[in-house]
C-alpha cells in the first residue's frame, strides 16, 4: 500500500499545479515508478480499487501499456499468461468505461499479444469468450481495432523482423475472415445501437488500411450493402463514409480488383443522384465529395479507358467542385491534378473530358471573386481566403495541362470583356477574379505565344483603374515577364503601366507595381539597360513616397538592370546609386549632435538598399574596372567614422556589417589594403557594444584573407581575438550564456577560422583557456547552430596534428607549444567538458550531433584514457535514471574501460552508440504516458 500511496501523492501534485521543482520532483518519481517491476502489482490493485482516483486508474492502465512495450523481460515467463489474464479482467471490469482506460487496456494486451507467441488463438478466443456477451461486445471491438494499428504503428516492441512477421500473420492474416463475419453479424444483430455499428466501421477500416482484409472478401459480406445503405442515416454517415474511402482505396491494383470494382462503381454513381438533396448540408456534401474524388482518383485510368461509363463519376466530381462552401471544394483538386497528368500522357482527349475541365475552368474563376462586401470576414477569414485562391489557382493550371494554356487564357480573357461590356457599375469582382485566374495561368504560358498574351498586354492598360483590379494586372505583368523579354515591343507600356502603379495610393498597388518591376528588371535586364538613368531618377523622385518594404524592391530591380551592363558602365551605375546613401552616412557620422532615432533608421533604409543591389549584383570578377580601383580606400572612412559615433546601435550596426559582407565579395583582394583597419573596427566595436555581427564581420575578414602574410593584418587578428575573449567573459558574468546564443556562435566561428589560418596566435595567445571555456559554455544551450560550431571547434583543437600519437617526421617546432597548450585546458575543464558532452548526448543535443561526440570521446580515450574513467564514473552518477537506465550505465562504462584496456579505440563508438540508443530508448517512452 505504501506504493499507492506514494503514487497518489505524486499524481495529486499535478492536479494542484504546484511549483516548476515540485512538479519535476513529481514527474521524475513517476518515471521511475513505471520503470520499476513494483509497478506490475501496484497498477494492478489501483485498477481493482474502487477508491482510488480516476486520474490514478488511467495512469494505471497507461503504465500497463508502456511496461508491456518496454519493460516486458521483468515478468517471468510463467506469468506471462497470469499477465494477459489481469489485463482481461481489467478490461471486464471497466467494460462500461471510461474509454480512454479500455482503450489503453487494449493496447496492452495488443502489445502482450505480439510478444506471447504461445498464445496462439489471441483473437479467436477473445471472440469467442466475449462475442456472445453484449456488455463485453464494445470492449472486443476495441481491440479488434487496435490490434493491427498497434502493430503496425507500435515500432518499439522489442521482437526481431522474423518474430514479427510470423506473429503478425496469426494475429491478423489468419483471423481476418472471421474477423469480418464477427463484424457482419453485429452489424445486422436484432437491437444493434448506432455506437456499435460505427464502431464496426472503425473496426473495418482498421483492418483495411492495414492490409490485413481483402476488399475482395468484403465485397462478398453483408457489410458491403450495408456501408451504401448507412449513408442515409445521419448517426453512421461518416463511419460509413470512411469505410467506403477505404474500400475503394484498397481497389488499387485495378487488374486483381476487378470483379470488386464492377460492383462498387454502380453504387457510387447512384449516389450522384443525392446530390441534389444534399445542397443544403456541407457535411454531407463533405462525404460524398470523398467518395467520389477517391473513386475518381483510384480509378483515373478506367474514366480514361471507358469514359463514357465512368463519366457520371467525373461529372459528380464536377458538382462537388461547383459547391457554395469552399471548405469542400478542395477534396476534389487532387483528382483533377492526377486526372491532368495522366491524360497528358495521352494522344488524344476525350472530348467529355475537354468539356469537363472547361466547366471546371468555369467554376475555379467563380470561386476566385471576394465577396461583394469583404468587411464581412474577419481578418483570418480573408487571409484564408487569399491563401485559397492559390490553391484554386494550381487547379486552373491542371486545366492547362488539359485544354492547353492558350485555350485557358482566351476563355478567361472573354470573361474579362464580358464584364467590362456590362454596364459601368459592374462589381469590380467580375474583372478581378479573371485576371487573377491569367496570373495563375501565367506560370504556364510559353514566351513564344502570339495569340492570347498580346491580347492580354494590350488590354491591361484599358482596364479600370480600381485598385483591385490594378492590383491584380501588375501581378499579371509580373508573371508575363518572361514572355515581355521574348517581345521587347512592350517592355515601355509595361513600365508605363507600373509607373502609375507607384503613384497609388494604395500600399498594396505599390508593392504589387515594385514585384512587377522586380521581375520586369531582372528578365528583361539587356533591354533596360538604356532605361538605367530614368530609374535613377525614378528613385529620387517618386522614391521618396515609398515604404522601406518596396524601396528595397525597387532598388533590386534596378540592380539587375546594372548586372547586364559592360564593367565599366555598371561601376559607374553603382556609385552612382551609392553616392547619396553613403553622403547621408558621411553628415550622420559628422553630425556636432546626436543622431536622432529618425535620422538613424533613415540611414539604416539607404544601406538596406545598397545591400540589396551588392546582393544581386555580386562581383566584378578578378579584375576590378578603373572607376572601383580606390572605392575600398575612400569609402571606408564614412563607415569607421560612423560606426565609432553609432556603432553600438543594434539595426545600424547589422545594415553596416551586412553591407561590409557584400562588399567584401565585391572588391575582393583589394579590401586586403584595409583588412587590417576594418579588423581593428569591428574588434573596439564589439568590445564596446557586444553585438555579434561585428565577430561575424571579423570571421569573413580574417577567412578571405588567413593567408596572408601582412603583419598588420596578423597583429589585428590577435587584437579582436583577444579583445572579443575579455568581453565575452565579461558578458558571461552578467548573463547565462542561453541569452547570448548569437554572440557565442560567431565569437566560435571565428575562432575556428584562427585555428585554420592562425594557429600560433590561437593557441600561444593568454586568451586560450578562457576561449576553451567559453566554447562550453556554448554547449549548454539548446540550440542547434551554435552547438554543432561549438563541439566542430572542439574537434579541431582536440584532433590537431599536435597531438598526433604519431607525431610528423619534421614536425612544425611550435607544435609541442600548442600540445601542452591543449593539455592544460583539458586537465583543467576536461571533467566538465565530459559531463557537457555526456549529457548532451542522453539530453538535448540534436541527434545528428552523436557521430562528432563518438570522436571526441574517442580521442579523450586515446590521449586522456585515465583521467576520462574518472570522469565518467562521476559524471554517469549525476545523470538521472529517467534519462539513462541503470543497466545502460553499467553497459557504457564496461564497453568503454574495455576499449581503453585494450587501446582499441574505434570500440569507443559502441559504448557511446549503445548509451545513446538507450537514452532515446527512454525518452519515446517518456513520450507514451503524458504525465503533464
Amino acid at each position: 500500500m505504501a506504493d499507492i500511496q506514494a503514487l497518489l501523492a505524486a499524481l495529486d501534485v499535478f492536479t494542484r499545479a504546484p511549483d516548476k521543482a515540485s512538479l519535476e520532483k513529481a514527474n521524475a518519481w513517476l518515471q521511475d515508478f513505471q520503470h520499476s517491476s513494483e509497478a506490475w502489482k501496484t497498477c494492478n490493485l489501483i485498477l481493482q480499487s474502487p477508491d482510488t482516483p480516476p486520474a490514478a486508474k488511467l495512469f494505471a492502465a497507461q503504465t500497463f501499456r508502456a511496461k508491456v512495450t518496454y519493460d516486458l523481460a521483468q515478468v517471468d515467463q510463467a506469468q506471462l499468461f497470469p499477465l494477459r489474464d489481469t489485463i482481461i479482467a481489467a478490461l471486464e471490469h471497466f467494460k462500461d468505461g471510461p474509454r480512454v482506460i479500455i482503450l489503453q487496456l487494449c493496447l496492452a494486451l495488443s502489445g502482450l499479444a505480439l510478444q506471447l507467441p504461445t498464445w496462439t488463438n489471441a483473437v479467436e478466443g477473445l471472440i469467442d469468450t466475449y462475442g456472445q456477451i453484449p456488455s463485453m461486445v464494445p470492449v472486443l471491438l476495441q481491440f479488434l481495432t487496435v490490434l493491427p494499428e498497434e502493430l503496425y504503428s507500435n515500432t518499439k516492441i522489442p521482437v526481431t523482423d522474423q518474430e514479427y512477421g510470423e506473429r503478425s500473420a496469426q494475429l491478423l492474416g489468419s483471423c481476418s475472415k472471421q474477423v469480418l463475419e464477427v463484424l457482419s453479424i453485429y452489424l445486422q444483430a436484432p437491437g444493434v445501437t448506432h455506437a456499435i455499428q460505427n464502431q464496426v466501421f472503425a473496426c473495418l477500416r482498421s483492418w483495411l488500411i492495414a492490409g490485413e482484409m481483402a476488399a475482395t472478401d468484403v465485397a462478398d459480406s453483408p457489410i458491403f450493402d450495408f456501408c451504401f445503405q448507412a449513408l442515409a442515416s445521419d448517426q453512421l454517415f461518416e463511419s460509413a463514409t470512411n469505410a467506403i474511402c477505404d474500400l475503394i482505396h484498397e481497389t488499387q491494383e485495378i487488374d486483381d480488383n476487378m470483379a470488386v470494382i464492377e460492383r462498387i462503381v454502380p453504387k457510387v454513381i447512384a449516389l450522384k443522384a443525392a446530390l441534389a438533396t444534399a445542397k443544403e448540408d456541407s457535411e454531407t456534401m463533405r462525404g460524398y465529395a470523398r467518395i467520389f474524388s477517391e473513386a475518381g482518383e483510384t480509378y483515373r485510368l478506367l474514366i480514361l479507358q471507358h469514359t463514357e461509363t465512368f463519366f457520371p463519376i467525373v461529372e459528380a466530381i464536377g458538382q462537388c467542385s461547383a459547391f457554395t462552401d469552399l471548405d469542400v471544394v478542395p477534396i476534389t483538386f487532387p483528382f483533377w491534378m492526377r486526372l491532368a497528368q495522366s491524360i497528358g500522357k495521352r494522344a488524344s482527349i476525350p472530348l467529355l473530358l475537354r468539356d469537363a475541365y472547361k466547366s471546371l475552368v468555369t467554376v475555379m474563376i467563380k470561386h476566385l471573386h471576394f465577396p461583394p462586401d469583404t468587411s464581412t470576414l474577419t481578418g483570418q477569414e480573408l487571409d484564408d481566403f487569399r491563401s485559397f485562391r492559390h490553391v484554386m489557382g494550381d487547379t486552373l493550371k491542371d486545366c492547362c495541362y488539359v485544354l492547353g494554356t492558350e485555350q485557358c487564357l482566351l476563355e478567361t480573357m472573354q470573361l474579362v470583356q464580358a464584364a467590362l461590356a456590362q454596364s459601368p457599375d459592374t462589381p469590380w469582382q467580375n474583372v478581378e477574379a479573371p485576371l487573377f485566374a491569367m496570373r495563375s495561368i501565367g506560370a504556364e504560358v510559353n514566351p513564344k505565344d502570339e495569340h492570347a498574351v498580346p491580347i492580354i498586354m494590350q488590354l491591361i492598360p484599358t482596364l479600370p483603374t480600381h485598385t483591385r483590379i490594378r492590383y491584380a494586372a501588375l501581378l499579371i505583368i509580373s508573371r508575363y515577364t518572361e514572355w515581355i523579354n521574348a517581345h521587347p515591343d512592350y517592355i515601355s507600356p509595361s513600365l508605363q503601366y507600373i509607373s502609375a502603379g507607384f503613384e497609388d495610393t494604395d500600399q498594396d498597388v505599390i508593392g504589387a507595381a515594385g514585384q512587377a518591376l522586380k521581375y520586369l528588371c531582372q528578365d528583361c535586364k539587356q533591354h533596360l539597360v538604356p532605361f538605367v538613368s530614368e530609374l535613377h531618377a525614378f528613385t529620387a523622385n517618386i522614391g521618396t513616397k515609398l515604404v522601406q518594404e518596396d524601396k528595397v524592391v525597387v532598388y533590386e530591380a534596378i540592380a539587375h538592370v546594372i548586372s547586364a551592363m559592360p564593367m565599366d558602365q555598371a561601376a559607374l551605375s553603382l556609385k552612382t546609386f551609392a553616392s547619396s546613401i553613403l553622403a547621408a552616412m558621411f553628415t550622420i557620422a559628422n553630425k556636432p549632435n546626436a543622431a536622432t532615432k529618425q535620422e538613424l533608421q533613415e540611414v539604416g533604409n539607404g544601406l538596406a538598399n545598397l545591400e540589396v543591389m551588392l546582393h544581386v549584383f555580386g562581383s566584378f570578377g578578378e579584375h576590378l574596372p578603373p572607376a572601383c580601383q580606390g572605392t575600398c580606400q575612400e569609402v571606408w572612412p564614412v563607415f569607421d567614422a560612423f560606426l565609432a559615433r553609432h556603432g553600438s546601435d543594434y539595426e545600424s550596426a547589422e545594415h553596416v556589417t551586412r553591407v561590409l559582407r557584400h562588399a567584401l565579395n565585391l572588391f575582393g583582394d583589394v579590401v586586403l589594403t584595409i583588412a587590417g583597419d576594418v579588423l581593428g573596427r569591428m574588434s573596439a566595436s564589439f568590445a564596446t557594444s557586444g553585438l555579434s555581427c561585428y565577430l561575424w564581420i571579423a570571421s569573413k575578414v580574417h577567412g578571405r584573407f588567413g593567408n596572408e602574410e601582412d603583419l598588420l593584418l596578423r597583429d589585428a587578428v590577435r587584437d579582436v581575438y583577444e579583445r572579443s575573449t575579455q568581453k565575452l567573459l565579461a558578458m558571461l558574468r552578467e548573463k547565462s550564456a542561453a541569452m547570448l546564443p548569437d554572440v557565442l556562435e560567431d565569437y566560435i566561428r571565428m575562432l575556428m577560422n584562427m585555428v585554420e589560418f592562425a594557429p600560433d596566435i590561437f593557441f600561444e595567445s593568454s586568451a586560450f583557456p578562457a576561449a576553451f571555456h567559453i566554447a562550453l559554455a556554448a554547449l549548454t544551450l539548446i540550440h542547434t547552430d551554435t552547438v554543432f560550431a561549438s563541439l566542430d571547434l572542439i574537434r579541431m583543437i582536440l584532433t590537431h596534428d599536435c597531438l598526433t600519437p604519431n607525431p610528423l617526421k619534421h614536425p612544425p617546432p611550435k607544435f609541442p607549444l600548442y600540445a601542452n597548450t591543449i593539455n592544460q585546458a583539458v586537465g583543467k575543464d576536461g571533467f566538465e567538458f565530459t559531463s557537457l558532452l555526456l549529457t548532451g548526448l542522453v539530453g538535448d543535443f540534436p541527434e545528428e550531433t552523436a557521430s562528432i561526440i563518438v570522436t571526441l570521446f574517442r580521442v579523450l580515450a586515446s590521449l586522456w584514457p585515465s583521467q576520462l574513467q574518472q570522469w565518467i564514473s562521476v559524471v554517469l552518477q549525476g545523470l538521472p535514471g529517467t534519462s539513462v537506465p541503470a543497466d545502460a550505465k553499467v553497459r557504457f562504462v564496461k564497453d568503454l574501460n574495455d576499449a581503453i584496456c585494450a587501446k582499441q579505440y574505434d570500440k569507443v563508438k559502441y559504448a557511446v552508440l549503445g548509451i545513446h540508443r538507450a537514452s532515446r530508448k527512454a525518452k519515446d517512452r517518456r513520450k507514451v504516458v503524458p504525465l503533464e
